[in-house]
């Protein structure tokens, strides 16, 4: 390895990925890149870790391996957050051959990271949002076990640097690797701690769409805490209906659909893509099927009036901020675009948090189904008197106004012969939405898009002193 200087050398990244300032061998690296000035950060690494700070909004530090010509540049980057824009100070600059991995070689980091053994399971989006957390995660990291899907995984723990001063996690994020060794600390918990690991996630695009993994906690004194005792959790009448479908399908589909993601890892070695799209369909036909296995049991909730809704107060714009977050994924590969309620908005409803994130999971979903290429979704809020409404609108092709009550029945949808769910989404939020005391309305016309209308019994903050 060869030193070639030890000088700083400075850049700005905006929020929308451009190198908008740059000191001249930086440029250059843009350059080489085949970038240009002012134009889109080209350096795969630098571009990851400006979004990274950006997206967490704290300063990210580590070391990179940039390519550089013929050669790659061993780099030390920090990455700072400020008013949107990242600085970075990127030090080192060291030059050495370049170090390729094999596909093997790439194929056995994988293997290593999913063989290990886990007390239970995690996964994240895109940003880093989680979107499935095992049971036991849930009731020692929140109070309430409904609150973390759609946080951020740095609000819920804080990541621990291991001995040379690097947290695994962060540096999979940026060389798009599996991890393992990630020491973490529960914001929120006992000051719990646990071992994470994890392999990437890609969409049909190639493009990096999450992580999926395990833990185990690093401490085994660690207490799980019993569901509240409250009329709420009183075992309800389909009980005993929920538990045939998990002995009976859902645990099977599981395995299926963990079997044919292993498999897509290449985790045994490099397959043909006819057979990477083999595992991809199982996988996405397992996930549909367990879909309509979660719409056969809240249908055999809401038709036996069995099912148990809270009336706690709720923030409609924090949820939708939510539900958008879970599905920024399936929009981008529908090259449609989710605009949620800004981060400083707020609605205060009355309700159940986890039946209204449901709710709007589907509302959303739907959206972004029936919308075409290019096109967007408006989430937005709304005072009605003494109830607070939450408006999903597309730029589909609309709905007639001889469909529009039909759509809410059971296993009725707009368009039978296109592909999508059982029909069981809308009649089911209606429901859920009426056991809150509110309700789900449409607004439309053939050609125009569609607006539903959830509403909910407002809460009317007193103002402050």
């Amino acid at each position: 390895m060869t030193e070639v200087g030890q000088s700083i050398v400075n850049g700005t990244v905006d929020r929308d990925g451009r190198l908008t300032d740059a000191d001249p061998r930086l440029l250059a690296l843009q350059l080489g890149a085949g970038g240009e000035a002012g134009g889109v950060l080209m350096i795969p690494q630098l571009a990851t870790l400006a979004r990274l700070a950006q997206s967490l909004g704290v300063m990210v530090s580590r070391n990179v391996i940039a390519a550089d010509g013929e050669r790659d540049v061993d780099l030390w980057v920090r990455a700072f957050p400020e008013n949107g824009d990242v600085r970075l100070a990127i030090g080192g600059w060291a030059e050495r051959q370049s170090e390729l991995v094999s596909e093997s070689q790439a194929a056995e980091r994988v293997r290593d990271v999913t063989q290990l053994t886990a007390d239970g399971a995690w996964s994240v989006d895109g940003g880093l949002r989680l979107m499935t957390v095992s049971d036991d995660l849930k009731m020692v990291a929140s109070d309430d076990g409904r609150s973390l899907i759609g946080r951020r995984l740095t609000q819920v723990m804080r990541l621990i640097e291991n001995d040379n001063g690097d947290l695994p996690l962060l540096n999979a994020l940026v060389d798009g690797t599996p991890f393992g060794g990630q020491l973490a600390e529960l914001r929120d918990g006992q000051g719990a701690r646990l071992w994470l690991h994890a392999a990437p996630q890609h969409n049909a695009n190639g493009q990096f769409s999450g992580f999926s993994g395990g833990f185990r906690w690093a401490d085994r004194t660690i207490t799980i805490p019993p569901p509240p005792a409250s009329a709420e959790a009183t075992p309800a009448p389909t009980d005993g209906f929920t538990n045939k479908l998990d002995r009976a399908i859902r645990a099977p589909l599981g395995r299926i659909i963990a079997e044919a993601d292993q498999i897509s890892t290449q985790a045994e070695g490099p397959l043909t893509d006819d057979y990477l799209g083999y595992a991809g369909d199982i996988a996405a036909a397992g996930r549909h099927l367990l879909g309509l296995v979660d719409d056969l049991a809240d249908l055999q909730a809401v038709e036996t009036d069995s099912v148990r809704v809270a009336s706690d107060p709720v923030d409609l714009a924090d949820i939708a901020r939510r539900a958008a977050g879970l599905l920024a994924v399936r929009a981008l590969d529908r090259r449609v675009s989710i605009d949620p309620p800004e981060d400083d908005e707020s609605l205060m409803a009355r309700g159940d948090f986890k039946r209204v994130l449901q709710i709007l999971v589907n509302l959303i979903s739907n959206a972004v189904r029936y919308s075409p290429d290019d096109a967007m979704v408006w989430v937005r809020l709304e005072e009605e008197g003494d109830l607070a409404a939450l408006i999903v609108a597309d730029q589909g092709r609309g709905i007639a106004p001889e469909d529009q009550a039909r759509i809410f029945d059971r296993f009725e949808r707009v368009d039978p012969s296109e592909p999508g769910g059982s029909g069981l989404g809308l009649y089911i939020s209606r429901r859920l939405a009426r056991a809150m005391g509110g309700d789900i309305s449409v607004d439309s016309a053939p050609g125009m898009g569609a607006r539903f209308i959830l509403t909910l019994p407002a809460i009317t903050l007193a103002p402050q002193d």
